[in-house]
């Protein structure tokens, strides 16, 4: 098995690629869905569902906005409910890949959507406000306003958010320890800590992370790593990791994402004005027909589009990022052969294909394919020769 991954030559297990291509496709049909729902609300449904909403609502928008969120977001769990279940529980099982108990996996659920729910409310209560109070150019103040959110979700995701779904405890004092925080400090990366995150009660897939800003910035290192990996292949993981840090990706994407943003804003706004009227939405009071809060499905299914369009713009920006933390993590341990274990290891633990069809990698990937990261230790540093032995 081995063999599988850490040679050109190597035959793809079957499993293998069954498994990719039965979570491809439940991604794809879970879009088509997703998009079709949005569709349908924002072309047929949205008018005649603000008609009903005066009715039993009234004249209060805010009211009438929260409504039409619970709506539209029931109506697409329910509608993308089965492929989740399919994905998430039925697919990982079958494979051997997941731990989770039914009771367990539904538990995740409900605490994803009541988090989910929670945080998208006051988003969108934020994005409407700004909308109707902040004059023509609400969506550069939307944009500015979400680079405030990221910025602090990013704080928080370590501290409030990971906790609530998995069991994260500090790195005891270790050799182990000792050798990450040598790696890091020579980084210049100031870390709060190094976890262990116990993803082994869901899963025997394998995982580490950067998370975190400021001071509440630490390395997140899973269970199902730690138990299986040796120190050198874990040095490799971590030096990744820090990697990130080094080429300061998170302060790169986070511009990246905020001008992406203000250009989806600005083409909602484009739209709406352009067609919310035609399309039946009626005036809100003294709000023109484009700011009606049961035009929403027609804003969500702009920025799904926009986002769809720009997927493999952002995939091939992460992968970029990606080879530049392996690179750099090769050239900072120079443990090329822990390297090779790693990856390979990482790819068995997680049936990640190591060769998947280049279409699939421009829509869907934003991590390089196995293959070629680990090609890419014989190009950062080759084998010495015989005689250098």
């Amino acid at each position: 098995m081995a063999d599988t991954f850490s040679e050109p030559s190597g035959v793809i297990p079957a499993e293998v690629k069954n498994y990719q291509r039965q979570k491809l496709l439940v991604s794809i049909l879970s879009i088509i869905l997703s998009l079709g729902g949005l569709a349908v609300f924002a072309l047929v449904l949205g008018p005649r569902l603000d008609v009903l909403l005066r009715g039993v609502l009234g004249e209060n928008i805010w009211l009438r906005l929260i409504a039409v969120a619970f709506i539209l977001g029931a109506a697409l769990q329910a509608l993308t409910f089965p492929l989740d279940f399919w994905s998430g529980y039925v697919i990982e099982h079958r494979y051997g890949l997941s731990n989770q108990t039914l009771a367990g996996w539904i538990r995740k659920q409900l605490k994803s959507w009541g988090l989910g729910g929670v945080l998208g409310l006051g988003l969108l209560l934020g994005f409407y406000a700004l909308m109707w109070f902040a004059g023509d150019w609400w969506w550069v103040w939307t944009a500015l306003g979400w680079l405030g959110v990221t910025l602090l979700l990013g704080q928080l995701l370590p501290v409030v958010v990971l906790p609530l779904f998995y069991k994260v405890t500090r790195l005891e004092d270790s050799p182990l320890l000792s050798r990450l925080q040598s790696l890091a400090a020579g980084a210049g990366l100031n870390v709060e800590g190094i976890y262990r995150m116990e993803l082994s009660a869901d899963t025997k897939k394998a995982n580490a992370a950067l998370a975190g800003l400021g001071r509440t910035r630490r390395v997140l290192l899973g269970d199902t790593l730690l138990d299986k990996f040796t120190p050198e292949e874990i040095e490799v993981v971590f030096a990744h990791e820090v990697g990130h840090h080094v080429y300061r990706h998170l302060l790169k994407m986070v511009v990246y994402n905020v001008f992406l943003a203000a250009l989806g804003l600005w083409l909602v706004d484009l739209v709406l004005r352009n067609s919310a009227a035609a399309l039946g939405y009626a005036a809100a009071g003294s709000l023109p027909a484009y700011q009606n809060p049961a035009a929403l499905p027609l804003v969500l299914l702009v920025l799904s589009f926009f986002g769809l369009a720009l997927s493999p713009l952002q995939n091939a920006v992460s992968r970029f990022f990606e080879r530049q933390c392996d690179r750099y993590a090769l050239q900072r341990t120079r443990l090329t052969e822990a390297y090779r274990s790693a990856f390979a290891k990482l790819a068995r633990m997680n049936k990640a294909d190591p060769d998947p069809h280049p279409l699939v990698v421009w829509l869907f990937d934003d991590h390089p394919p196995i293959r070629q990261r680990l090609a890419l230790a014989d190009a950062v540093a080759p084998p010495e020769p015989e005689a250098a032995r």
